[in-house]
C-alpha cells in the first residue's frame, strides 16, 4: 500500500514539474484573465456610449450636425390628371406639383469658428460657421420638362436652402435676388426634394418677368452653429465650396475630397470644384420625379473630429490585452527554464492581474488628460509594480529588470501600433515573429524531457 502511494506521489510530482504541464497551466491562467479583460472592454464601450450621450445632449441645444443644400427655385405648377369614376366616365381634374430648378453656378464660402462644450468629463466639439452663398441661375425652362409655362405659378414661387438644424440659426443676413432683399422665412414653405428643412423666400410677384428672361443672381449670408460635421450638396451646375477653419484635425468625407486642400497645427483651409454631371440628379425635375434621396446622396464635407480618439484608442490597445499577458507570462517562464527554479502560479495571476489594471488606468486617466500623457503614466506605474514584485517573485534584481523592460518594450511596442494604425498588421506580424525567434533562440538548447 505504501509502495502504491509513493509510486502516485512521485508521478503526481513529475507531472507538476513537467514543464509541458506548467504550459498548459499558465495557458489555463491566461484564459482566466481574459475575463476581466472582457470585463473592461464592456467598460470602454459603456464609457463611449456615455460619450455619445454627452454628445447628442449638447448638440441638441447647440446645434446638430449641419447640411446644407440650396438654393433652389421651387415654381408649383396646375398638371391635369385624369381618373376613372365609379360609373366608369373619364373624369379631369386639376392638382398641384413642384418644379424645382437648380443654380448654374454655386459658390460657397465658409468661415469655421471652432470651440468645445462640456457635459461632465467629455469634451463636445462644436463650431459657428460664417456662410456665404452666392448663385446664379439660368431662366427656368418648363418646356424642358414636357411642361406648359402658362401652367406655371409663379405668384406661389419660392426660393428654398435647405439647412438641417434651423433652431440653430443664429442670424439670417441679407438675402437677396438681382439685387432685391428678401425676407427669409423658416422652413422649406411648400413641398422640396432638395432638403427636408430649411429657410425660404417668396418670389416678389414682379421678379418672375425677369427670371424667364435672363439669368438672375442670389445671394445670403448666414450666421449658424453646429457640431461635429459641416456637409454641402454640389447643387449646381459647377459647384465651389471653400472653406477656412482654426480646427486642426479635419476628416474630409463624402463623395468628393477637396481639390485643393492645406492643413496645419493652426488650422484648415479646403476648396472643392464639383461639376453636375457626377451627381445622380439633373439641374431640373418635377416632384414627380422623386428626387428626396439622390440630393443627400450626393452630400461631401467635413468631420470635426479629435485628433485622438481615446476610447478607439483604449478599445484597440484592449484587443493586445491577452497576448501581453501571454508574451509577460513567457518572458517570466524563460527565465523558470533557463534559472532552474520555480515561480508559483499565483505570482502568474498577481502579475497577470496587474497587466489588467493598465487597462483601466489608461481609459480612467485619458477622460481627464491627453491620452499620449495617459499612457505613459499608466505604463510607468505598472512596468514599476511589476518590476518592484519581480524582484521578490524572482529574487534578483536583474531578472526583475528583465521582465520589467519585457513590459516596458510591450507598451512601448502598443504605442506604435496604435500611433500608426495603417501599419499596424505589418508592426504585430513582425512583432510575432521576433518574439517566437528569441524564444526558440532561446531554449534551442533546453531538455524538455529533464524533470525541474
Amino acid at each position: 500500500m505504501e509502495e502504491t502511494q509513493d509510486s502516485l506521489q512521485k508521478m503526481i510530482d513529475a507531472i507538476m514539474k513537467s514543464q509541458v504541464v506548467r504550459l498548459v497551466l499558465l495557458g489555463f491562467l491566461v484564459l482566466t484573465l481574459l475575463i476581466p479583460v472582457v470585463m473592461i472592454a464592456d467598460l470602454v464601450r459603456e464609457r463611449q456610449a456615455r460619450e455619445q450621450e454627452a454628445v447628442r445632449e449638447v448638440s441638441a441645444k447647440w446645434g446638430q450636425a449641419q447640411d446644407i443644400a440650396g438654393p433652389a427655385i421651387v415654381v408649383p405648377y396646375r398638371r391635369r390628371v385624369v381618373e376613372i369614376s365609379a360609373n366608369g366616365k373619364r373624369v379631369t381634374r386639376t392638382a398641384i406639383s413642384n418644379a424645382t430648378f437648380l443654380p448654374e453656378r454655386l459658390d460657397i464660402q465658409g468661415d469655421i469658428e471652432s470651440d468645445a462644450r462640456y457635459r461632465g468629463i467629455f469634451s463636445v466639439p462644436v463650431y459657428r460657421l460664417k456662410l456665404n452663398i452666392d448663385a446664379e441661375f439660368a431662366p427656368p425652362d418648363f418646356r424642358q420638362l414636357d411642361l406648359d409655362p402658362a401652367d406655371a405659378l409663379w405668384d406661389r414661387a419660392i426660393l428654398a436652402v435647405g439647412v438641417t438644424d434651423i433652431r440653430a440659426i443664429q442670424r439670417a443676413g441679407r438675402m437677396t435676388l438681382d439685387g432685391r432683399r428678401l425676407a427669409s422665412l423658416p422652413g422649406m414653405g411648400i413641398s422640396s426634394d432638395v432638403a427636408g428643412a430649411g429657410i425660404h423666400a417668396e418670389v416678389p410677384r414682379q421678379v418672375p418677368r425677369t427670371l424667364v428672361s435672363k439669368r438672375s443672381k442670389f445671394s445670403l449670408s448666414l450666421l449658424l452653429n453646429g457640431s461635429r460635421r459641416l456637409f454641402f450638396a454640389p447643387v449646381g451646375r459647377d459647384s465651389t465650396v471653400h472653406l477656412k477653419s482654426d480646427w486642426s484635425s479635419p476628416s474630409f468625407q463624402g463623395n468628393w475630397l477637396p481639390a485643393q486642400r492645406r492643413v496645419a497645427p493652426g488650422g484648415f483651409e479646403a476648396t472643392w470644384n464639383i461639376p453636375f454631371l457626377g451627381r445622380n440628379y439633373p439641374q431640373a425635375w418635377t416632384s414627380q420625379s422623386n428626387r428626396r434621396e439622390a440630393v443627400p446622396a450626393s452630400r461631401f464635407g467635413v468631420d470635426m473630429i479629435m485628433a485622438v480618439d481615446k476610447y478607439r484608442m483604449a478599445e484597440r490597445s484592449v484587443k493586445y490585452a491577452g497576448l501581453f499577458i501571454l508574451l509577460t507570462f513567457a518572458a517570466v517562464w524563460l527565465i523558470e527554464v533557463l534559472g532552474k527554479f520555480r515561480v508559483h502560479p499565483v505570482q502568474y495571476l498577481l502579475v497577470g492581474f496587474a497587466l489588467c489594471v493598465f487597462y483601466l488606468l489608461e481609459l480612467s486617466l485619458s477622460e481627464q488628460m491627453a491620452f499620449g500623457l495617459a499612457y505613459a503614466i499608466a505604463s510607468v506605474a505598472i512596468v514599476g509594480m511589476i518590476a518592484a514584485y519581480g524582484k521578490a517573485m524572482l529574487r534578483t534584481i536583474g531578472k526583475a529588470a528583465i521582465v520589467g523592460g519585457v513590459v516596458a518594450a510591450l507598451y512601448a511596442y502598443l504605442y506604435v501600433v496604435l500611433m500608426n494604425e495603417d501599419y499596424a498588421l505589418l508592426a504585430g506580424s513582425v512583432g510575432l515573429f521576433v518574439i517566437l525567434a528569441l524564444v526558440m533562440f532561446l531554449t534551442r538548447k533546453v531538455n524538455w524531457y529533464e524533470k525541474n
